[in-house]
């Protein structure tokens, strides 16, 4: 692919996904949404988190693993549960991401 031919694939990409986009941007001060709805769609970031999050973690090489060797699973179960202790979301990165990283190539 010539540099054309990519600048032109990104410069469509741009236009298609602000073309998506940008109408919902624009109604959303104009448009009243219900409070259930409104309520709902708080629970989209962490369903969507979860979605990519759990299969990384119950299979990381394609294969269901459950156990403790599956550093994925072992830290992930570790921020899950500080997370839920604390509610704080940076020290759960920290520390979910140094536990994994020990257990990946320390241990």
């Amino acid at each position: 692919m010539s540099y054309w031919q990519e600048a032109l694939l990104i410069l469509g990409m741009m236009a298609v996904t602000f073309g998506v986009r940008y109408p919902v941007l624009k109604l959303s001060g104009r448009v009243h949404m219900p409070a259930w709805l409104v309520k709902a769609l708080g629970y989209v970031p962490v369903a969507v988190l979860s979605a990519i999050a759990v299969p990384i973690m119950l299979a990381p090489q394609g294969e269901f693993l459950l156990s403790m060797k599956n550093e994925y699973l072992v830290a992930g179960v570790f921020a899950i549960v500080f997370a839920a202790f604390t509610k704080h979301l940076l020290w759960t990165i920290v520390l979910g991401m140094s536990l994994f990283l020990v257990l990946r190539f320390l241990a």
